[in-house]
């Protein structure tokens, strides 16, 4: 395994929607497309990392394994030989290395997280876990077992990219410089990744807001597992505004802008080449019946891939790339060990 690595997370649980298709699924198979023979591609479920969120315990087995085949139905190639899929918690070097790194993270460090002080209001509520105060080290440990250079990430994330360069940094200035590979800086990772501001597809009713779960937004969110019809309906009932024209603007027209956005996207053509299409038209309701068009053959195709996926296969994959990472991340572990004192 002599390429360098890219390192990406697949969602562990929760329902996928059209939003985390469009945001996370589509630029990962592009990424996939893009990359594969000429880097080694690390696609690995964080499922330790769902414990940081109120969970459903005993269907998180089953929602990991849903949530993988839909990947695969949005295109992820099972066959790829430089991509390797895998559990987080299959490789116990993950909880191992976390363990190590939380003593040379500060504890003032982990506080300026800004993650953690959105979920956990500063703090206030008592009942917060740990977990999510301690859940950059654990990112920290998921790319430096691999040696990964490039994580394509979300703005949200920045902070953890740039923790886990200061704590590569740091335990490379004490221990050795060739000890850790360190990720590259923010602004490279977002040229490498080509993604400029992201995706970020809007609820259908509340458009000021990021689509998310059907339990806090169910006539906003267009699930993966919503029938074509239901989709369409969605689409049809979507929030606009009384401005009476069509523009491209996020922040004075978002639920219009939010229909552009998915449209360009399923379509597969540059916003501005859509947006000039529609720029000035004064009928809502034909833009909603294209957009509904587009979903509904988008779900048709989606739903029937996803039907024909062989679940065995698709584990034979999981068990292979574990095995493999396995005896990776055990031999980084092992130098680091030896580094701190712990092994001879």
């Amino acid at each position: 395994m002599s390429k360098p690595v890219i390192l990406t997370g697949l969602r562990a649980n929760g329902e996928l929607h059209l939003g985390n298709y469009l945001g996370a699924i589509l630029p990962m198979i592009e990424l996939q497309k893009k990359y594969a023979g000429k880097y080694q591609l690390n696609m690995f479920v964080p499922d330790l990392h769902s414990f940081t969120t109120p969970i459903e315990h005993d269907k998180l087995y089953l929602q990991i394994v849903q949530n993988l085949k839909k990947y695969v139905a949005g295109g992820l190639d099972l066959d790829n030989e430089d991509t390797y899929i895998y559990r987080q918690s299959y490789v116990a070097a993950h909880s191992e290395l976390t363990i190590i790194l939380n003593n040379f993270v500060y504890y003032g460090e982990l506080q300026r997280m800004t993650q953690f002080k959105e979920k956990s209001d500063g703090a206030k509520d008592t009942s917060i876990s740990a977990g999510l105060y301690d859940y950059p080290v654990l990112m920290a440990a998921d790319i430096l077992l691999y040696g990964a250079e490039w994580v394509p990430v979300g703005e949200d994330q920045r902070q953890h990219i740039e923790l886990t360069r200061d704590v590569a940094l740091r335990i490379n200035n004490k221990f050795g410089e060739e000890l850790l590979t360190v990720p590259a800086e923010w602004k490279k990772q977002v040229e490498f990744a080509g993604r400029g501001d992201g995706v970020r597809i809007r609820s259908l009713r509340n458009p000021e807001k990021k689509m998310s779960k059907s339990i806090d937004d169910p006539a906003g969110t267009i699930l993966l597992s919503d029938t074509p019809e239901a989709a369409a309906k969605k689409i049809m009932s979507a929030t606009t505004d009384s401005q009476g024209e069509i523009h491209f603007d996020l922040k004075a027209q978002p639920g219009v802008s939010n229909l552009l956005q998915i449209l360009a996207l399923l379509i597969g053509e540059p916003v501005d080449e859509v947006t000039k299409k529609w720029e000035g038209k004064t009928n809502y309701g034909d833009l909603k019946t294209a957009v509904a068009s587009e979903v509904k053959v988008f779900l048709t195709a989606f739903q029937k891939k996803l039907d024909a996926i062989d679940e065995a296969e698709l584990m034979r994959k999981l068990e292979s790339s574990e095995f493999l990472m396995r005896d990776v991340a055990l031999q980084r572990l092992y130098r680091i060990q030896q580094a701190v004192g712990l092994r001879p």
